[in-house]
Order: C-alpha cells, then sequence, then structure tokens
C-alpha cells in the first residue's frame, strides 16, 4: 500500500511549513488527496513536486505563476524531452544530463524509469534538467537502477589512484540534489570503501527506506542522528556514538536533532 504523508509531514519532508503547503494549493501549484472528512494527504509524488516547487520558489526565485509555466513543461512522455540539446563533453554534463544519457543510452522512457523507482515522470524530467529534487533514497535507487553510482558518474572514481589525501576543510562534495542533505568526500578514487562526510539540516533524511549489498560503519561527530532497520529497530545516536550494520537490511534515517547533524559514514563495497 502507497504511504500517505499528513500535511505537517508533507511539508516537513519538502522543507517548509504547512501554511506554504496550503498557500501553493490556493494558488493552483498543488493538489493534495483529501479524505472524506477532508484531511489533505500527499503522497510520495505529491511530495516530490513540492521539492521541485520549493527549489524554484527559492533556488531560483519564481513567482507562482513562472513555477506553473515550468510544471507544465515537464513532459509526461519522452517527446519534448528528446528535442533537449545535449551536452558533448562527459565531464561537463551535471548528473541530471548524465543520468538523461544513461536512460536514452539504454531505450528508456521517463515514464518507463520513473515507474521503476516510484516517482513521477514530471519528477524524474525535473531530475534529468536540474540535477535538483530528488530524495537520498530515490537517488540511490536511480543510480542503481542504471548499474552505477554516484561516484562513477561525477568522476570520483578517475581523480585518483592508491593513495588519497584530502585536507580539512577541502572536502570535494556531491552535486546537491537532496533537500538538507550534503555528502562531502573524504577518500577518492576506486577503493574498497566508500568514506564521506555527511552534514545533515535539521530534519533532513533518507525519506524512505533503503538497502544494497555490502556493510556499512558511521560515527557522530556532532548532533543526532536516529536510523531505523528493517522497519522496526530504532537507533538514536548521538556525538562521540558508532554504529555497524549490513547493508542488506532495510534502512532508513534522519536528523533528530534541532541544529546540523555531522558524521563519519563509511560504505564497503562501493555503492553510491
Amino acid at each position: 500500500m502507497e504511504i500517505r504523508y499528513k500535511i505537517a509531514e508533507a511539508a516537513r519532508m519538502a522543507g517548509v511549513s504547512a501554511s506554504t503547503l496550503r498557500l501553493w494549493e490556493s494558488q493552483g501549484l498543488i493538489e493534495p488527496i483529501r479524505t472524506d472528512s477532508g484531511q489533505r494527504l500527499y503522497d510520495a509524488g505529491h511530495v516530490e513536486r513540492l521539492k521541485t516547487i520549493s527549489w524554484l520558489r527559492h533556488e531560483k526565485g519564481l513567482n507562482p505563476a513562472a513555477i506553473r509555466e515550468n510544471l507544465k513543461l515537464e513532459p509526461d512522455a519522452d517527446v519534448s524531452d528528446d528535442d533537449a540539446p545535449e551536452d558533448t563533453e562527459i565531464g561537463e554534463i551535471p548528473i541530471g544530463k548524465k543520468i538523461r544519457r544513461l536512460r536514452r543510452e539504454a531505450g528508456k522512457t521517463l515514464d518507463t524509469v520513473a515507474q521503476a523507482i516510484g516517482l513521477s515522470a514530471s519528477t524524474l524530467s525535473t531530475f534529468e534538467r536540474t540535477s535538483q529534487g530528488l530524495s537520498f533514497k530515490a537517488l540511490h535507487e536511480l543510480v542503481a537502477h542504471f548499474g552505477t553510482t554516484l561516484a562513477v558518474l561525477s568522476g570520483q572514481e578517475d581523480r585518483h589512484t592508491g593513495e588519497s589525501l584530502i585536507r580539512d576543510g577541502e572536502w570535494p562534495t556531491w552535486p546537491p540534489s537532496s533537500t538538507g542533505v550534503t555528502v562531502q568526500i573524504l577518500s577518492e578514487g576506486k577503493n574498497q570503501m566508500e568514506c564521506h562526510r555527511f552534514v545533515l539540516a535539521p530534519g533532513a533524511s533518507s525519506e524512505g527506506a533503503y538497502q544494497h549489498p555490502g556493510e556499512e560503519f558511521l560515527h557522530v561527530l556532532a548532533g543526532s542522528l536516529e536510523i531505523i532497520l528493517d522497519g522496526d529497530q530504532f537507533f538514536e545516536l548521538g556525538p562521540g556514538d558508532s554504529f555497524y550494520f549490513e547493508s542488506r537490511r532495510p534502512h532508513s534515517w534522519r536528523n533528530a536533532f534541532d541544529g546540523e547533524t555531522v558524521l563519519i559514514w563509511v560504505n564497503t563495497p562501493p555503492t553510491f
């Protein structure tokens, strides 16, 4: 059964207030599901659309009319998408456009890929054009769908061989795509371990459980992190706490602190 979120939950995932969601509804930007009693509910597609609206409003500075026009341009099929110009130098292509290239090479439509990972075609189209608007969970599942990792797509594996030295504060950063989640790279190259520094804004989360082969280790430097394994095992970690688990177990997480949470996160083998 598809999960549906109440207005407060949906607002938190989009990084705005519940009153903002009501305003966007009155402006014709979003139309939630209504129960018989009139309660607003939002499914995963609604949440992804809300993130897109939030990004267009706050990062691009668009007004409601411009946002409506932008959303209308998001294709439900692959017709207008195929008319978009393609970059020629692979090193210059943003993550979203690299995903579009992989999708086209695989002969798949927006609808096919979006349905496989539980997104709307318009949300996937927006990500391909802007490299923005996907949850951490959705981004992980999207790159896995094409049998690759973010490290490969970002060129991280090609930058170094052998030893890797990254000075304090000079960490390369993943292209920003998930609201409130900053992932900084602590070691470069094609290694057996992926070492990252996560910086999570208040309320930032994976927005759902995901799983993959391998093992994971994390150590909290500041703040508080809540981890849920197998959907029913809850662990709350504070500064100085460490945690290990097998990645095949469904896992989700969120920043349970009212400020930033910072942690070291190690995956092996590389899956991101």
